[in-house]
């Protein structure tokens, strides 16, 4: 029980940085901690946290210099993109993953 407080708590440290108001749970799954945001001049519409890196960032020694610099990542995200994900999709290496599965087929002709 106390894992999950955990991950809340430290899923509203992050989104705290917002305007009051503006952010405001929608959706609570088994994996993820999602929040829709609404405000004027803010492109940010949902924010996306990962319950599993929200409990690895709370036994972190380094997890207060890193949920600080998600805070500010979130407020730059606010008005250049319309999603914040935690952790950030690394899709460079899922295009790598698939070029490398492609190749072996390309050769075997």
């Amino acid at each position: 029980m106390t894992r999950k407080f955990d991950e809340n708590a430290i899923a509203e440290v992050i989104v705290s940085v917002l305007p009051a108001g503006v952010a405001r749970e929608f959706s609570s799954e088994r994996d993820t901690i999602r929040y829709a945001v609404r405000g004027e001049g803010i492109k940010l519409k949902k924010i996306v946290l990962n319950r599993e890196s929200l409990r690895k960032l709370a036994s972190d020694p380094a997890g207060p210099v890193k949920i600080e610099y998600l805070q500010r990542e979130l407020l730059a995200a606010a008005t250049q993109r319309g999603e914040f994900r935690y952790p950030r999709p690394l899709l460079h290496i899922a295009a790598k993953r698939r070029v490398q599965f492609a190749l072996p087929a390309a050769v075997c002709r």
